[in-house]
């Protein structure tokens, strides 16, 4: 198995629990931190953020942190 499809297959897993609390470092250096009405739509991540609506690339993701909130 690929690590990009590991990867992936961790984050969908995780995306799953609203007891998790999801931070994203980009590769462009911004770190994200979703809300709990985040959701997987293919290759993106779909999360709500106070400026609005967010759609990252997965391939965009340098690494993930999860916290059980």
């Amino acid at each position: 198995m690929q690590p990009n499809n590991k990867f992936k297959e961790t984050l969908e897993r995780y995306i799953g629990y609203r007891g998790i609390d999801i931070v994203l470092h980009l590769k462009d250096g911004k770190i994200v931190e979703l809300d709990k009405n985040r959701v997987m739509d293919g290759e993106f991540v779909v999360g709500n953020l106070q400026e609005g609506k967010v759609k990252i690339a997965i391939q965009e993701i340098k690494k993930a942190d999860f916290f059980a909130a």
